[in-house]
């Protein structure tokens, strides 16, 4: 799997997409200050929790022996299952709330840094490609990827305050455009490693 591709299943997974709308929400009564420290303080958390989550579960899955093409089958489903529930998501209307919270500095870590910056399957997929790397040189790529989508958030809460609707219009635009992208991704990787599995060829 290419940089490219890992990058567009974790941007979708763990990217802003799904954060704009929930941290606009939050901080709709917060001033710019306690705004910004939230998204800084939820952005460092998120990069903890993601990159800590990921070297335990590769350390779990290195010690149940399971072989590389299993790992990259069940991250192939997963990716697919998820861009394929996200696809049908963008159809259905959102939940009518009333409830108006206090913004307080704790929602840096629950609910902005898990579980919305960081979803379950999000560190899921992050685990898959840690395990399925061949070396520490492609980890550490992956880790950087991480971290440039987690700086991309950042920017993208500190830009809400200022041009919300634009971003949170655009993001629904390309949101819909890159997952199907993401659902086509994933079963391509399903296909190829069932190729690999069964050792069959063609369609």
């Amino acid at each position: 799997m290419s940089q490219l591709e890992i990058f567009t299943f974790l941007f979708l997974m763990i990217g802003p997409f799904k954060i704009i709308g929930p941290f606009a929400k939050m901080t709709e009564h917060a001033d710019a200050k306690l705004s910004n420290q939230i998204a800084i303080q939820a952005t460092l958390f998120s990069v903890v929790g993601v990159l800590l989550a990921s070297f335990l579960g590769e350390n779990i899955l290195d010690k149940f022996g399971i072989p590389v093409p299993i790992l990259a089958l069940t991250g192939g489903l997963i990716l697919f299952l998820v861009a394929l529930t996200n696809v049908i998501q963008q159809y259905t209307p959102a939940p009518a709330t009333d409830n108006q919270t206090v913004p307080t500095i704790r929602m840096a870590l629950n609910p902005l840094a898990f579980p919305t910056i960081v979803t379950p399957y999000g560190i899921a997929a992050v685990i898959v490609f840690m395990a399925i790397s061949p070396g520490l040189h492609e980890k550490l790529i992956i880790g950087a990827i991480v971290i440039g989508i987690m700086v991309l958030n950042l920017i993208a809460m500190m830009l809400t305050r200022h041009i919300g609707k634009i971003l949170f219009i655009f993001l629904s635009i390309l949101g819909s455009v890159l997952g199907v992208v993401q659902v086509a991704l994933g079963l391509m990787v399903v296909y190829n490693q069932l190729k690999v599995l069964f050792n069959f060829t063609g369609i």
